[in-house]
């Protein structure tokens, strides 16, 4: 796969991801950040299913890394283009759950957006 900048910031996005997913494993707190408001990250419950998060999020952003590794420019894109429901969804559930607008578009709907951009320029290039 020849490496282009939109290659590069998928890598990014997914070596992105996999931080997010660790990062939780390591730091619960950080989960106040996602947008959801009064966040319980003391809580065992809540924490357990930080985890099962965590786990997805680390395995989401790998199949990324793998893709761009051992696949092709249009494979990635497609798999960018599916992966642009997860920010969006993420987006949606903060909204619906009151969370801070900054949380809805900047975060969630950010990624989403950069995540699209990046989808149709592996897609058309």
């Amino acid at each position: 796969m020849l490496v282009t900048v939109t290659t590069v910031l998928a890598g990014l996005i997914g070596l992105g991801v996999v931080i997010m997913g660790a990062r939780a494993f390591w730091a619960p707190h950080a989960a106040v950040g996602f947008g959801i408001p009064d966040t319980p990250t003391g809580d065992p419950s809540f924490q357990a299913w930080l985890n099962v998060k965590s786990v997805r999020d680390i395995a989401a952003g790998l199949f990324i890394i793998i893709v761009l590794i051992a696949g092709t420019t249009q494979l990635l894109g497609w798999l960018m283009l599916a992966a642009t429901a997860i920010p969006t969804g993420d987006a949606l559930i903060v909204r619906r759950s009151g969370g801070p607008k900054s949380a809805v578009y900047g975060v969630h709907g950010g990624t989403a957006a950069v995540m699209l951009v990046i989808s149709v320029l592996l897609l058309v290039g």
